[in-house]
């Protein structure tokens, strides 16, 4: 049986009761357990009161001036199961970056967002970038926590795709997907439940890379 990421797990309990995160100590690394906390403390909210959601766009593909510059710039195909969004396939160059509909996302605050061709394909962004028209990318504000919505892909994600439309193929607007209900805990609650999920996602990362390190050594020594 493979390990689950936070994304998968999802940041909220399917039972409806709220998750509080509470430190203990640990002689390797620093542990967390999750407890039942009061219904209280959690508000309800709208994606779009917590993140800009924000489309892109493309450049004049017939225009050379316009591509293989220094900007990234992402397309749906490109998001897998990657945590994080290190580097795009195509760049694009300034004069093609102003003359397009893209917006410049910035790093560490945006979670890219595919909506359509897949929609619902995650990643978190490390370098100020840009997209194409297929993502409705989410910004998020000061007031929430990057990674405690991050783990909440899944669910923004089914959301999503029960309300996109479409007669060629679905979508979600980005007006959409800035009305979905979520609650939300106060932000230190959501940074610590961030902080916990993201080491759970490394230690399955580190887990998941030995494994494939001993199946090349396993493989080499059949060779």
């Amino acid at each position: 049986m493979g390990f689950r990421t936070a994304k998968e797990i999802g940041a909220i309990p399917r039972n409806g009761s709220k998750p509080h995160v509470v430190p203990c100590d640990s002689t390797r690394f620093r542990q967390y357990r999750i407890t039942r906390a009061p219904a209280s403390a959690w508000e309800q909210r709208k994606l779009g009161e917590l993140a800009d959601i924000v489309g892109g766009g493309t450049p004049d593909t017939n225009n050379a001036d316009y591509w293989d510059g220094d900007i990234d710039w992402y397309s749906p195909a490109e998001l897998g199961d990657q945590i994080y969004a290190d580097g795009s396939v195509r760049r694009i160059t300034e004069a093609g970056f102003s003359n397009c509909s893209a917006r410049m996302l910035p790093a560490g605050q945006t979670i890219l967002f595919t909506s359509r061709a897949g929609i619902g394909n995650t990643a978190i962004l490390r370098h100020a970038a840009c997209t194409n028209q297929g993502f409705q990318s989410l910004v998020i504000g000061m007031h929430a926590d990057v990674y405690f919505v991050y783990s909440m892909s899944n669910r923004i994600k089914k959301w999503a795709e029960e309300k996109a439309s479409g007669s060629t193929f679905l979508e979600i607007s980005g007006k959409q997907l800035a009305s979905m209900p979520i609650s939300m805990p106060s932000l230190i609650e959501q940074q610590a439940i961030g902080s916990f999920f993201s080491r759970l996602d490394s230690l399955i990362t580190l887990h998941q890379r030995k494994q494939f390190d001993c199946f090349i050594r396993v493989w080499r020594g059949r060779a």
